[in-house]
């Protein structure tokens, strides 16, 4: 029988006591974390605007990039996950050895992952972002930031999986440490190469690789110091056939899910990109500033992911049903008050990345419609994270495939060509959310009862015995 797995001084016992304090313990890092990593990536959208020598041409740059980067990475970011689910459920059942198995593999399959897909960025760049309809005053300052972006994906991925682990036994607060430090560096180098080198778009680009090779190397610092089971030995960096084969059941499907909706957003983006750069510039920093509102719901995504499988691997199902609906609760609360308030103060806070007007006009255009409901999205990915915490990863990425993907490219070849108004394209993604949302919690509810019914089936097969 596993032995219960020690706590060190970073760590969060998920598995007893009460509920909300230790996921707001668990999320609030996690939600400062990645504030802070949207003000450092909104600083590169905020310099080249008011620094660059391009003005609109270099945010409309910078920002039209993004959803094509994250459905590119998004694979490889989705194995996070599944270093995450495998790891909780190794570290809450105190099974060491499978434990430095899972952490060396993860290890690995990130350096291999993150050449294969910056290589693969490097290379489609300018032909993908030419498909996209990027206008061509555009085109080549966003192929400059997508490729010199894409050098930096090894250290990226590094650091997303080496955080990934310590998610898993509940550590978010050095995360936050180490984003700190590399995010105001990142800053620095923004000014920097931007004002005084001139460097423009390609500035912000190395800036953002530079400082997350600072936090990959304080991530991979942090893993081979520790003395807990999760500790890193870079000679025993290898890969372990079976714990691969486990991250990639959970995390494949979790990557493919976030290529769905990143595959949606391209879509869209090719579709806001008809309405010139102006539209374009708006649309990015409104984007930007949606950011923060996801980030922080994605935190409580996050929490219910690690407690759901540390409860799994611990035996305590009710104990699962109470993650869900304590981080339901949560996350509607987070989603609805700052969704709101991001908008109410639109005007002003979109005036810090641009001083056009039309632009701003723009931009509050599409807060207008997601960021008022936004805690949709939130609820969405929330119940997502049981079912991925339970081990079922195939089941919210085929709903997505069909609730996300394919409802939005359908509304935008149907509704939106007859109706081309940029209100009626940000109309996708609220429905898209409701409509996903609620068939994952009936394919929650129904995964819940046959667990129930297997262990039911396991507990009589024993006493037979």
């Amino acid at each position: 029988m596993a032995m219960t797995a020690t706590r060190g001084k970073y760590e969060i016992d998920m598995t007893h006591g009460a509920l909300l304090p230790k996921i707001l313990l668990f999320a609030v890092p996690l939600i400062f974390s990645s504030i802070l990593q949207l003000l450092f990536n909104a600083a590169d959208i905020v310099v080249v605007g008011r620094f660059g020598r391009n003005g609109a041409h270099s945010i409309a740059a910078v920002g039209s990039t993004g959803s094509l980067i994250n459905l590119i990475v998004a694979l490889f970011i989705g194995l996070s996950v599944g270093v995450n689910v495998v790891a909780a459920r190794y570290f809450a059942a105190g099974e060491k050895q499978h434990m430095s198995e899972t952490v060396h593999t993860s290890t690995a399959l990130s350096i291999i992952g993150g050449v294969l897909v910056g290589a693969l960025g490097f290379v489609i760049a300018r032909p993908v972002l030419t498909l996209m309809g990027t206008p061509p005053e555009v085109l080549p300052l966003a192929v400059t930031y997508m490729r010199i972006y894409f050098v930096g994906a090894p250290v990226l991925f590094l650091y997303n999986l080496g955080s990934a682990i310590l998610r898993a036994v509940g550590d978010t607060r050095r995360p936050l440490y180490f984003l700190i430090i590399s995010g105001v560096i990142n800053v620095i180098l923004n000014l920097f190469f931007v004002i005084v080198l001139r460097m423009d778009v390609a500035g912000v680009a190395a800036a953002t690789v530079l400082s997350e090779a600072i936090s990959a190397v304080l991530i991979l610092r942090c893993l081979i110091m520790t003395k807990e089971s999760y500790r890193l030995t870079v000679s025993a960096i290898r890969v372990n056939r079976h714990k691969l084969g486990l991250i990639l059941k959970i995390g494949v499907p979790a990557g493919v899910q976030s290529m769905i909706f990143s595959f949606s957003n391209v879509l869209i983006q090719s579709s806001v990109n008809s309405f010139g750069a102006v539209a374009m510039a708006g649309n990015a920093a409104g984007s930007n500033l949606e950011g923060f509102v996801y980030m922080a719901m994605n935190a409580i995504y996050q929490a219910s992911v690690s407690f759901t499988s540390q409860n799994y691997g611990a035996g305590d199902m009710k104990r699962v049903n109470r993650v869900l609906l304590t981080c339901l609760a949560t996350v509607f609360v987070i989603g609805a008050a700052m969704g709101n308030l991001f908008y109410l103060f639109g005007g002003r806070l979109l005036s810090l990345y641009t001083n056009d007007p039309a632009a701003i006009e723009f931009g509050l255009r599409r807060m207008g419609v997601i960021c008022t409901l936004y805690f949709l999205c939130g609820l969405m990915d929330t119940v997502c994270g049981s079912i991925r915490g339970l081990g079922w990863s195939v089941v919210p990425m085929v709903v997505s495939l069909i609730g996300a993907c394919g409802f939005r490219i359908v509304w935008i070849y149907t509704y939106f060509r007859v109706h081309h108004e940029l209100t009626v394209l940000y109309l996708s993604y609220p429905i898209s959310w409701a409509l996903t949302g609620t068939v994952h919690l009936i394919c929650f509810l129904l995964i819940r009862r046959h667990l129930d019914r297997t262990l039911e089936e396991k507990a009589a097969w024993k006493e037979r015995a």
